[in-house]
């Protein structure tokens, strides 16, 4: 991207498409960091779990270089016109929560911070699904008329999703059945 944006190979306009292409893969990374449990479980892949905490720092560098592109080069650091963003576009204002989310999850990926959080780092880290949702939402109330990306990865995290609900289930009848 900077390769074009230096070759002027951008289009109209580089600043939306930087954003968009930014925020594009933000929402891949989120799902791909979601695949990896169903994949592990599934498929019995066990060492893929050591893949699931970098996919998901990508998630995180991707959506911060998503922000900058809309606060430095779409906004120019203007405050008080982004302010009028978040409050006014819902689709800014749920990009916006989901940086915000991001962030607790970013920092506390690190060993030490799951030791020193305990069972209360597996319950923060749930809100990834909260926020592979809202993100689905943020990149469907943008596009409003072309929807069809935003639905193809609508599906994609029901897909995911149904996944992990199968196993649990599946682990629960085993269970059952041992008991």
């Amino acid at each position: 991207m900077i390769w074009q944006g230096y070759n002027d190979q951008l289009g109209a306009n580089p600043i939306e498409e930087i954003t968009h292409r930014t925020g594009a893969w933000t929402l891949k990374f989120i799902l791909i960091t979601l695949t990896i449990t169903p994949v592990r479980q599934i498929f019995g892949l066990k060492n893929i779990i050591r893949l699931r905490r970098m996919l998901g720092l990508y998630a995180f560098f991707y959506a911060v270089l998503h922000f900058l592109s809309y606060f430095i080069l779409d906004q120019f650091f203007d405050f008080s016109e982004i302010f009028k963003d978040i409050s006014k576009r819902p689709y800014i204002t749920i990009g916006f929560t989901n940086l915000i989310l991001l962030i607790p999850l970013a920092v506390t990926s690190t060993n030490k911070m799951a030791k020193r959080l305990g069972k209360r780092w597996k319950s923060l880290h749930q809100l990834i699904y909260v926020i592979a949702v809202f993100s689905i939402f943020h990149y469907l109330w943008l596009v409003k008329v072309d929807i069809l990306y935003p639905v193809i990865y609508g599906l994609v995290l029901i897909v995911l999703l149904g996944a992990r609900v199968w196993v649990a289930r599946v682990k629960d009848k085993r269970l059952k059945v041992k008991g």
